[in-house]
């Protein structure tokens, strides 16, 4: 546990950056400090590891005060991940992870081993990567050696400075989740800092929420999203009242497309040339505000509930969550649904549509043979993909044979399903070897609903 009690920072200028911080970190959790610019959350994190020192107060790690510890030994028990990576570039990755261990006079093969352990890690094959420069890496690649550079001597404790900040969206969302998959499998202490609320919301299980050089409100997100303290947090996290229609109607939009899909595939591709391969999930002990938040933030009405190795748990939809809404203490967990259809990875692409129409089904989740989440299936991907295959005029009377090109179906209500059954449109569908069904239980209408997201 790291403890601030009543720490100050005043420099030679006279700017109070730090006023009077009372703050624990505690084990095994990641907190995140965000905030404006020059609310002191970077100087709040860097007086973990003595990169600044505060004018009073005291700072304790497992109740030692780290003005009792050698700078240079603190800072080598402590991980630590900033924004420019900071890989030395005339050093190999393997070279670049090691370089704790190394000071730490560990043997050549036990920090070889360490270094493929870590590689593997994050997705980066050792065999590949270990004996590369950081500029044969990508932009991402180098946050990712970064990060686990980071845990390569094993500290308990890491400090993250805005470290995916400078990246792309999506190598950014990845890298998310890679860091909260790995705090789920190690439960290592991290402090975090960054100033992108879906970025706190989406990792932490503790935000501090800093202005001025003062804590404002430090709670978990589900109650800082529920419970902001004033009018800034609810300005800085930005929450809306969740507009429920208009999630629906987002989601909706797989919807509108036909369902006379299998009739047109010839050369059929698997489920993983078109799926979703960035689907909206969010994690079993999330709370329910928090759910509410990813679904605003993705613009969907439903979520699938993973767990940090991706293995697919369930779906909560919108439904769900508004029953239970006012209960505080549920989280996911308690409110999610099985998923009745998935499909193995490999499966031919005519065997997902047909559950998509013969079913009634908005999406078709995707698995690998150990049941992690890969990806998702929706009505979009399938017409998207279809557009790609055949000419706009030609999909167009293929869709919509009684009908002129262009012209909207007359039996499809906008974010309404056709007016017609399942077997008029495709053969009843017995699940194959490559399909899994999960649940055969009939649901009514609202049901239903939750079932096809």
């Amino acid at each position: 546990m790291i403890q601030f009690q009543n720490v100050n920072k005043m420099y030679d200028d006279g700017f109070h950056a730090l006023k009077n911080i009372n703050l624990e970190f505690r084990k095994g959790e990641m907190t995140v400090l965000i905030g404006p610019s020059g609310c002191g959350k970077s100087t709040t994190m860097r007086m973990i590891n003595r990169l600044v020192s505060p004018s009073s107060g005291s700072i304790k790690i497992d109740g030692s005060d780290i003005l009792s510890i050698d700078p240079v030994e603190l800072r080598r028990s402590i991980g630590y991940v900033i924004q420019s990576v900071g890989l030395f570039p005339h050093m190999t990755i393997a070279r670049n992870v090691a370089i704790v261990p190394r000071l730490k006079r560990w043997t050549a093969d036990k920090m070889s081993r360490r270094v493929d352990e870590l590689l593997d890690m994050v997705g980066l094959k050792p065999e590949l990567y270990r004996d590369r420069y950081p500029s044969e890496l990508s932009g991402g690649q180098q946050q990712r050696v970064g990060v686990v550079r980071a845990l390569a001597a094993d500290p308990d404790i890491i400090l993250m400075d805005e470290p995916f900040s400078a990246l792309d969206p999506m190598s950014r969302e990845q890298l998310q989740e890679d860091v909260a998959r790995l705090q789920q499998e190690l439960h290592k202490t991290i402090v975090f800092v960054t100033h992108d609320m879906d970025e706190a919301l989406k990792i932490a299980d503790r935000i501090v929420l800093m202005k001025d050089g003062e804590v404002v409100q430090s709670d978990t997100p589900d109650r800082i999203l529920r419970r902001p303290a004033n009018d800034f947090v609810r300005s800085f996290i930005g929450q809306k009242r969740l507009d429920q229609e208009q999630i629906i109607v987002a989601s909706a939009q797989d919807r509108e497309a036909g369902s006379d899909f299998g009739s047109v595939m010839q050369d059929t591709p698997s489920v993983d040339e078109v799926m979703i391969t960035q689907p909206a999930v969010t994690y079993p002990s999330r709370g329910l505000a928090e759910a509410i938040s990813t679904m605003e933030r993705r613009k969907v009405d439903s979520l699938y509930v993973v767990d940090r190795q991706r293995k697919l748990l369930g779906s909560v939809s919108i439904y769900n969550v508004m029953d239970s809404y006012r209960d505080e203490d549920k989280t996911v967990a308690d409110v999610m649904l099985p998923v009745r259809y998935s499909v193995v990875s490999g499966t031919p692409l005519t065997q997902a549509v047909e559950l998509l129409a013969g079913h009634r089904l908005h999406n078709v989740a995707v698995v690998d043979e150990s049941g992690r989440f890969i990806g998702l299936i929706t009505r979009g991907s399938v017409v998207r993909h279809l557009a790609e295959q055949l000419p706009m005029m030609e999909y167009d009377q293929l869709d919509n044979p009684n009908d002129e090109p262009g012209q909207a179906r007359k039996d499809i209500t906008p974010g309404m399903e056709p007016d017609s059954s399942p077997s008029s449109s495709v053969p009843s569908l017995e699940p194959a070897s490559s399909v899994r069904e999960n649940d055969s239980d009939d649901r009514d209408s609202k049901s239903g609903r939750e079932a096809r997201s």
